[in-house]
């Protein structure tokens, strides 16, 4: 706080709290400042008055500082009191005014409640849902946290695949998903600041069902399952048979999804995920293009594409993928598979991309795919990051 009042890095003072609660976080996570980590960390946080340059040169002037603050001297306390939270496995329940709350601690608790409440509104990281409650004044009457159920946090990985739980953040799966898909770094650190990744998750992302969601298009391309649970048992499902039409999904009443299970990385496979959108962070995707293909002898010998943004749902381009298979990896395949893809999807006209747009982008994503992978694309590097 000092450093902000000495480089003048506040004036109407509606951001300072979120500017404030970052940095402190930034020098309680970094033994030194570094610009661009620093960028990252105030990330989500606007001023509209200030600028942006105090407020930088508040974050470097904080090392400076003595050291020594009240979270420092009762941090042992302060973890014991968090550690006690976290490991009470009493079920929440709360109820005023006609409404009610519901938090249960593990998935056969959550099963029963949806099974005698298969109306109430699950709820996550929130990064959509309020949205709704602030933007469109919807009332909840029966909303179900999902964020204290055991195994929908937890993550699991075999030889074959990585099984992510429903309610795991995206901070919080993100070196794995890097780790087996290094394409992946851009567009999870596209899909918003910091403070939404530690919040928002990858089940929530899907459940919410929306065409232009991150994630869905990727996890179609890479032929994840989802696991769908409920008081009767568990089912599964491959992802792109989860959605229907606009916001209607193959989820049941009283079912919640309890995992995501994603193939690892197959060897000799290409793999990338393109996002466009007006703004290159913190912005809805225009459209959302992954690939994930195998040539082999210079025949593509398999491909497997998804896009959202494109349509009602985000789904597979099935003719584009039908025009690649069994043909040569040269231009001219391309440029037919191009024309294939123009056929996938009839999108729409709104105020992130006009239609045709959308089209001519969506092939020409096709298009960067090859120039990046080149003539001999079983010898390219899988991935554009180390």
């Amino acid at each position: 706080q000092q450093a902000m009042v000495n480089c003048h890095g506040s004036q109407c003072g509606f951001c300072t709290p979120g500017f404030v609660m970052s940095l402190f976080a930034y020098g309680k996570n970094n033994e030194q400042p570094e610009r661009e980590s620093i960028l990252e960390a105030l990330g989500g946080n606007l001023c509209r008055c200030t600028g942006y340059k105090p407020i930088i040169e508040a974050a470097v002037q904080m090392y400076d500082a003595p050291t020594g603050d009240q979270f420092s001297t009762e941090q042992k306390s302060i973890v014991e009191a968090l550690q006690s939270m976290s490991q009470d496995t009493t079920p929440i329940e709360l109820r005023a005014g006609g409404k009610q709350y519901f938090a249960p601690h593990s998935a056969t608790e959550l099963a029963s409640l949806l099974a005698s409440l298969p109306d109430a509104v699950l709820v996550a990281g929130g990064t959509d849902l309020s949205l709704e409650i602030t933007q469109f004044l919807r009332e909840i009457n029966t909303l179900v946290y999902t964020g204290r159920v055991r195994e929908l946090l937890e993550i699991n990985e075999s030889d074959e695949a990585i099984s992510i739980g429903a309610a795991v953040s995206y901070n919080d799966c993100k070196d794995i998903l890097c780790g087996e898909y290094p394409d992946l770094h851009e567009l999870i650190d596209r899909l918003g600041s910091r403070q939404i990744r530690n919040q928002g998750t990858l089940g929530g992302n899907v459940g919410n069902a929306s065409p232009i969601g991150d994630m869905p298009p990727v996890l179609i391309a890479l032929k994840a399952q989802l696991i769908l649970r409920s008081a009767a048992g568990s089912r599964t499902i491959p992802i792109e048979d989860y959605f229907l039409s606009y916001k209607i999904t193959a989820q049941q009443p009283g079912e919640f999804i309890e995992s995501i299970v994603i193939p690892k990385q197959k060897p000799g496979y290409i793999f990338r995920a393109y996002k466009v959108s007006k703004r290159l962070e913190d912005d809805i995707s225009a459209i959302c293009a992954v690939f994930q293909l195998r040539v082999k002898d210079g025949l593509v010998a398999d491909s497997s594409i998804a896009f959202g943004g494109m349509a009602e749902i985000p789904k597979r381009a099935s003719l584009c993928e039908l025009a690649l298979n069994g043909q040569a990896w040269n231009e001219s395949t391309i440029q037919t598979a191009m024309t294939a893809l123009g056929d996938d999807y009839t999108p729409i006209s709104d105020f992130r991309a006009s239609a045709q747009y959308r089209k001519q982008v969506s092939q020409n994503l096709l298009l960067r795919l090859f120039i990046e992978c080149g003539d001999q694309p079983e010898h390219v590097r899988v991935t554009r990051y180390a």
